[in-house]
């Protein structure tokens, strides 16, 4: 087993800026050597830790699908030092990876289900994940329908236009509303806030599994449309990203009552959350 305090060295291949103020970029790495890549064996929602030498390391949510093989994507916006060196890197930098961490999302207990698939901001990250896991077409048959309520302030901060527009839109095995806060020149889709257009949207099923990922906010206003909307608090998963430290539970900086948030999660269902103190 490899040492949990070891990061993988891994080259940046592409880096795509993805909003015009520049301030959210995807980075796509690769393993430097074959035995990594066959060695880092993840599932959507769990995510890594990215250290730069001399700077520090940061948790993100891993953005690809396991079935992308040899490669890792992450989605980061810059708010401090090190997703400012982050920000800084070129194509053929070398930072670290350390990981897979965390619980991922519930994969098999979504096999044979409808989901609801709600994310808000760049933490759309790891659901980016679990949908192209999902529509990989040896999965697809394994679950149910698809709904997938996207929103942003604008759209300038949409991560994977280009994908989300050009492909999942096209496709007739999923539906995607994507939406803004506000009324913009241009825009054809959605306008209002997640939990509005979630209820506006999506349909009420006893098949259903909702799982959301997205600022504290969003989700705590989310929440109660998804219990109108017959969700109960075991269909129900999130993701406390934000409460990611270490990684491995050794800082305690992510307890929550009985629970480590990087070891126990960052996933949890709603049944779950509801035993624990509200510090979440």
């Amino acid at each position: 087993m490899k040492n949990p305090y070891q990061p993988y060295e891994m080259k940046v291949e592409e880096i795509i800026t993805e909003s015009p103020e520049k301030d959210l970029k995807t980075f796509y790495l690769s393993f430097v050597t074959d035995q990594d890549a066959d060695n880092f064996n993840y599932i959507p929602g769990q995510f890594a830790e990215i250290s730069i030498l001399g700077i520090g390391e940061a948790p993100f949510g891993i953005a690809s699908a396991p079935c992308e093989k040899g490669m890792l994507s992450f989605s980061v916006k810059k708010v401090g030092s090190l997703t400012g060196a982050l920000h800084e890197l070129e194509k053929g930098d070398i930072v670290g990876v350390r990981g897979p961490l965390g619980n991922g999302w519930p994969i098999n207990q979504l096999k044979g289900k409808d989901l609801v698939v709600i994310g808000g901001g760049f933490a759309f990250t790891t659901l980016r994940s679990l949908v192209k896991y999902i529509i990989e077409p040896k999965n697809r048959q394994d679950f149910g329908n698809v709904d997938i309520v996207y929103g942003n302030r604008n759209p300038g901060q949409i991560l994977y236009k280009k994908e989300l527009i050009e492909d999942w839109m096209n496709r007739d095995d999923i539906n995607i509303y994507l939406t803004i806060d506000k009324p913009s020149e241009g825009w054809k889709y959605q306008v209002g806030f997640v939990p509005q257009v979630t209820e506006k949207v999506i349909k009420p099923s006893q098949n259903a599994i909702a799982l959301v990922c997205g600022p504290p906010v969003m989700i705590k206003f989310t929440l109660p449309v998804l219990k109108k909307l017959g969700f109960t608090s075991d269909r129900i998963y999130t993701s406390l990203e934000m409460k990611m430290k270490c990684g491995i539970g050794m800082c305690g900086r992510c307890n929550i009552g009985s629970k480590y948030v990087c070891k126990d999660g960052p996933v949890f269902s709603m049944a779950e959350l509801e035993k624990l103190p509200s510090e979440y």
